[in-house]
C-alpha cells in the first residue's frame, strides 16, 4: 500500500512539472498593455519597468533601438511630460506563449520642451515565460 501512495505522488509530481505552460490568453494581452499605458499616463516608472521583458527594446520612428533602460528612465522623467493618450486596439495574433498587437497610439504632450503630437500604429510583441506575461519589443511609425 505504502508502494502504491508514493507511486501515486510521485507520478503527480512529475505530471505537475512536465505540463506545459498554459498559452496566453487575450485577457492577459490586454492587461499588459494596459498596465504599461497606465504607467506612463500615471509617470509610473515602476509599472513600466514590471511589464518589460528583461530583453525587451522598442523601435524607435527613426527605426533606431531604444533599450529598456532608457525607456523606463523616461517614463519616470520630467523631460517627457504626457497630457493626453489614447490606444486603439486593431488586430491581435496570439501563438501560443507569442502575441503580435497591432495598435493606433495617439499622444500629446512635451519631450525636452518641444510639443508633440503623434499618432503611430504600433506593434507590440508581448510573451508569456514561465507565467509571467511581459513586453518584449516594440516598433511604431507615425501615421501621417
Amino acid at each position: 500500500m505504502k508502494k502504491a501512495v508514493l507511486f501515486f505522488t510521485v507520478s503527480v509530481l512529475l505530471f505537475g512539472c512536465l505540463q506545459k505552460e498554459k498559452d496566453l490568453t487575450e485577457k492577459e494581452v490586454y492587461a499588459v498593455l494596459d498596465k504599461f499605458d497606465e504607467g506612463w499616463q500615471n509617470k509610473k516608472a515602476a509599472l513600466v519597468d514590471s511589464v518589460l521583458s528583461e530583453h525587451y527594446v522598442y523601435y524607435t520612428q527613426s527605426g533606431q533601438p531604444f533599450d529598456r533602460e532608457n525607456l523606463i528612465a523616461t517614463a519616470g522623467s520630467d523631460v517627457y511630460q504626457l497630457q493626453t493618450m489614447e490606444r486603439e486596439h486593431l488586430t491581435l495574433q496570439i501563438d501560443g506563449n507569442t502575441a503580435v498587437v497591432n495598435t493606433i497610439w495617439k499622444g500629446k504632450g512635451f519631450y525636452h520642451g518641444e510639443q508633440f503630437n503623434d499618432k503611430q500604429r504600433c506593434s507590440v510583441t508581448i510573451v508569456k515565460h514561465k507565467g509571467k506575461v511581459k513586453i518584449l519589443a516594440e516598433h511604431c511609425t507615425p501615421i501621417k
